[in-house]
């Protein structure tokens, strides 16, 4: 059976908008190098480009 990860040993990103740390999720897996914000909040919040 495979160990188990360590929340630790995830991947993490700054949100573009709050700026805080987030890690991987496995729901992300697929679109990880897509992802930008930490949550629909700070997704609905980001900068409009003008």
């Amino acid at each position: 059976m495979p160990r188990m990860t360590r929340k630790s040993d995830l991947p993490s990103k700054l949100c573009a908008t709050c700026g805080r740390p987030f890690t991987w999720r496995k729901k992300w897996e697929k679109v990880w190098d897509e992802v930008r914000y930490c949550s629909d909040r700070c997704r609905r919040a980001r900068p409009k480009s003008s």
